[in-house]
Parts: structure tokens; C-alpha cells; sequence
């Protein structure tokens, strides 16, 4: 494998990750699971966030699926319409609101996970690893790899998962992990193929079935944790720490990069 990635990095200069500490930029206050939303100088948690949405933007954020930048937006909106104290009126009446009942609930809850998700780190922004880029993590890993259904019978497979995506997440610069999981999200989940680079992708990852068996665990697979990945603002890519899974018990597996 050193010599594929050897041919990858020949062509591909990953850009120096600045010097910085994560955990002194992480935007957490002590004993919250989640760090607040920054939106026109309030901090909001994510269930104001989620009920802010709700109250004033449902139905223009159904499709198509928003970049965070136009949530943030949406939010902006909502929270100059309603003020904090009609937000903080609203807040616990959606709290009551069923999701499986009011499909637009679960969504705005969705929306204000990749909010906090995205403002996690003071000076950065950071999202969850795509399908594409789990599934690199997982094939630069020395997992086995097994017929499908074995592996769904292994009774440790969550921890053996884990410690897949953990090695091959450090096996190569951020960057080229994002670079190579667009790839693969494009060949194995049919977004934005990228042809041009296709040719590169193969030389690093060159095991066709590897790279299936590696993209089909994750695809679907929503109850395994993945780190996020983190943009400082002073350049290039890191990967931050494990977030809690979103509001319905699972973590975002997107097919692609949702700044």
C-alpha cells in the first residue's frame, strides 16, 4: 500500500496542517454534550436552534438539502423575526412536538445537529466524515475484509469498526482523506463523480472489492461513530473529536461534505 499512496502523494501536496490544540478551541461549556449555535450575538442550544427553524423556515429548508452556510442563514432570519424572547416562548412547545408525527420536527432537529456540529471548535468549522471518506478510513485500515453477512455476524464487529476507521484515519494528511473519500463517494454512492480523478484514487486504493466492502459497511450504517472533520480557519484539515450522535440516536453519514 506504501507505494500506491507513495504515487498519491507525488501528485497530491497536502496543505501543512496548522499548529493548533482542538481541545482549547472546543466551544463547549462545561457539562454540555453540544456547543451552542452563534447566530446575531446569541448563543443558542440546538433545541432553540431546532425550534427557531421550525417556527419560521420548515418548509423553505425541505429541499433541496441546504449547505450549512444557508441554515446558518435560515437561523439568522428566524432569530431577527422572533427575538430571544419569542424563542425562548416557542422552545419548550416544540420540545413536546412528536417527530415521528411531524416529519418536519425531525428535520429542523437534524438541522440544528449540523449547526452545532459545524461551530464545535472557536476559529474553525468542522462536519461529519462522509460515507466516502469512512470507507477510505476503513480500507487504508487492516481490517479483514469478510463477506457481508459474516461480518454482521461478528459478535465484536462494532469495536473492530472503530479501531478501523481510528488507523486509517491517521494513515494519511486530512486532506488527502477527504480528497480520496469524494472520490469514493463518487464511484461507490453515484454523487459528483469525479472521473478526472478517478485514475489517481485507483493507484492509492487499487482493490476494487476492498474498496465495496469497505463503502457498503458504512453507507447505510449510521449507528457507528466516525470523528468529524475540522477547517480551521487558518488552513488545511483535522480530525476532531467523536460528537454524540444526533437527535435520532444515530450519526450523520453523509454522501457528501456538508459545510
Amino acid at each position: 500500500m506504501s507505494t500506491a499512496l507513495d504515487a498519491l502523494y507525488a501528485q497530491v501536496k497536502p496543505v501543512p496542517a496548522p499548529v493548533v490544540s482542538l481541545a482549547e478551541m472546543d466551544r463547549r461549556r462545561e457539562g454540555d454534550d453540544f456547543p451552542t449555535v452563534p447566530v446575531s450575538g446569541l448563543e443558542l442550544t440546538p433545541a432553540e436552534a431546532a425550534a427557531a427553524l421550525f417556527e419560521t423556515a420548515a418548509e423553505d429548508l425541505a429541499l433541496p438539502v441546504p449547505s450549512t452556510d444557508a441554515l446558518h442563514a435560515a437561523l439568522t432570519a428566524a432569530v431577527n423575526t422572533l427575538g430571544p424572547a419569542g424563542i425562548a416562548d416557542i422552545t419548550p412547545t416544540f420540545a413536546g412536538l412528536p417527530a415521528d408525527e411531524f416529519p418536519e420536527v425531525a428535520q429542523c432537529r437534524k438541522f440544528a445537529y449540523r449547526l452545532a456540529l459545524s461551530f464545535w471548535y472557536e476559529g474553525a468549522r468542522s462536519r461529519p466524515m462522509t460515507a466516502g471518506e469512512v470507507g477510505v478510513a476503513i480500507y487504508l485500515s487492516s481490517l479483514t475484509r469478510y463477506r457481508m453477512a459474516d461480518f454482521r455476524d461478528l459478535p465484536g464487529r462494532k469495536l473492530l469498526l472503530a479501531r478501523a476507521i481510528h488507523e486509517g484515519v491517521t494513515a494519511v494528511p486530512t486532506e488527502t482523506l477527504v480528497r480520496l473519500g469524494k472520490v469514493m463517494s463518487g464511484e461507490l454512492g453515484g454523487v459528483d463523480r469525479d472521473r478526472g480523478q478517478e485514475w489517481l484514487y485507483k493507484q492509492a486504493l487499487p482493490d476494487y472489492h476492498r474498496r465495496r466492502f469497505a463503502f457498503d459497511l458504512v453507507q447505510w450504517n449510521r449507528e457507528q461513530p466516525a470523528p468529524l472533520i475540522v477547517r480551521p480557519d487558518a488552513g488545511g484539515y483535522l480530525v476532531g473529536l467523536t460528537p454524540p450522535p444526533g437527535p435520532d440516536g444515530k450519526w450523520a453519514r453523509p454522501m457528501r461534505a456538508e459545510w
